[in-house]
């Protein structure tokens, strides 16, 4: 079994209305997956509801983590068994530095996995790890000291969110839109972390709906996503027929027929 499963999978809005409409999809450690697909295909909500966002309301499937059905836990315990959503816009936290926000993170989860027994990262050990991931993703140690987010770039933003991953070890990572906002030098740094961080203990699912991504995060599965639906699944080479032919050629009447 896949670290992450997905099983038929539907989401809906609190007004009731459908956005996701029965998604299959297994991921797991050591993979790269792509999600792509036109805005408002329902990608990011896709995304949210694996979190748990309490604005989306799985109305019928599962969520397996682990080898446990997760459907009805809440974003924190989600995240303490160890996924990780990164947002496509990340929120500023005023008043909480990057540094404080981190060892308190980490402190939850090791605490959530003792038990509930408090045991803490010993601060020696957290300002190693911290200056070596920051080290290696290019992270200035100005930013360790700010408060999470505010007044940060663009850039900035994803920096910190793949910080997060380096310390947080999440075994599955789902990247929303993370090259929103991005210049090409910034890319290149974040996916060259995110390269860096995905291997035999954590798998990533990336959802984009641009090709330039993939250029640096190569994909070992792509899924076409539309209308709330995965409408085609392959390798890498699905990517370059999105660059080249569009989300038109994967409309429901232009592959066969279907409900629109």
């Amino acid at each position: 079994m896949a670290q992450l499963e997905i099983r038929n999978l539907h989401v809906a809005l609190g007004d009731g209305t459908e956005i996701v409409k029965g998604v299959d999809l297994s991921v797991d450690v050591g993979e790269r997956h792509a999600i792509m697909g036109p805005n408002g295909s329902g990608k990011s909500t896709l995304a949210y509801a694996l979190m748990g966002h309490p604005s989306y309301e799985i109305t019928e499937g599962q969520i397996i983590f682990g080898g446990e059905d997760v459907t009805e836990l809440g974003p924190d315990e989600r995240a303490q068994a160890g996924l990780f959503l990164a947002f496509q816009h990340p929120h500023a936290i005023p008043g909480v530095t990057v540094t404080s926000f981190l060892r308190s993170a980490i402190n939850a989860v090791r605490k959530a996995r003792a038990g509930g027994q408090d045991d803490p990262i010993p601060i020696p050990e957290f300002r190693k790890e911290l200056m070596e991931a920051m080290e290696r993703l290019k992270v200035s140690r100005e930013l360790a000291s700010r408060y999470v987010n505010d007044g940060f770039s663009g850039g900035e933003r994803k920096r910190i969110e793949v910080l997060q991953l380096a310390m947080l070890k999440p075994k599955i990572a789902i990247l929303d839109e993370t090259d929103t906002g991005l210049d090409i030098d910034a890319l290149r740094i974040v996916a060259n972390g995110v390269n860096d961080l995905v291997g035999p203990d954590m798998g990533t699912l990336l959802i984009t709906h641009y090709q330039r991504l993939l250029n640096y995060i190569k994909p070992d599965f792509v899924h076409v996503f539309m209308h709330g639906r995965i409408v085609a699944e392959g390798g890498p080479e699905l990517a370059k027929t999105l660059e080249s032919d569009g989300y038109e050629a994967f409309e429901p009447t232009a592959v066969g027929g279907g409900e629109q």
